[in-house]
């Protein structure tokens, strides 16, 4: 059975419900809990797990260890995942101080600019030239990126990426990058994302003004 964007969205929604139940000292939850967690129903909890024949026991649920670490190697979790990224500006710097990340199995292991104020190799991320990318990406086997470089760079900066290697892109610049059939492209628009939130709050306000 085919996996679509929105099955691997619920399922990192249903892992990090699955985090907050476990907190709360739940050991065995059924479809039933994690449907009101995460808003959708039941028989959607259950059809995605079949996906990935991921099974429950109709009188005991599941097992929130054994449901955490199946989720975790289906969306790659089980592995560290090494991430580079590209532009150092006010975003990216903040991006790369992020200590969730690691939390999730992710670790930006470096960042690149052309700005040579910004190289430094003291940090706990060092940052290089940008030249520098296809080999660091070759030689240390990276298959993420990030982009958060202006959007004149940003085709530019997934070119290269594109050359070294690079299955998928993060890409925060404002702009919809061109793909290579080969690397797969996230684009987050913070912009356009807040402009819309900004529009259904709006509608939300005249509605209840009526």
């Amino acid at each position: 059975m085919k996996t679509n964007k929105l099955c691997i969205m619920r399922l990192s929604k249903y892992k990090s419900a699955l985090y907050r139940l476990r907190s709360m000292g739940f050991v065995r939850i059924f479809s039933d809990n994690l449907a009101d967690a995460v808003e959708v129903t039941s028989s959607q909890v259950r059809k995605d797990f079949s996906i990935f024949d991921i099974s429950g026991n109709k009188r005991g649920g599941y097992k929130i260890d054994e449901l955490i670490e199946k989720i975790n190697t289906i969306l790659g979790k089980d592995e560290l995942q090494k991430v580079v990224i590209v532009g150092l500006g006010k975003l990216g710097s903040a991006l790369t101080h992020y200590s969730g990340f690691e939390k999730e199995g992710i670790k930006i292991v470096a960042a690149f600019d052309i700005d040579a104020s910004k190289f430094k190799h003291h940090e706990k991320i060092s940052a290089f030239p940008l030249e520098a990318l296809p080999e660091f990406v070759r030689k240390n086997n990276i298959r993420i990126g990030i982009i958060t470089v202006p959007a004149a760079a940003a085709q530019q900066v997934a070119d290269t990426m594109f050359s070294t290697g690079i299955k998928g892109i993060l890409n925060f610049a404002p702009i919809q990058l061109r793909g290579n059939g080969d690397c797969l492209i996230n684009n987050v628009n913070l912009e356009v994302e807040l402009e819309n939130l900004i529009y259904f709050v709006n509608v939300l306000i005249r509605t209840k003004v009526k």
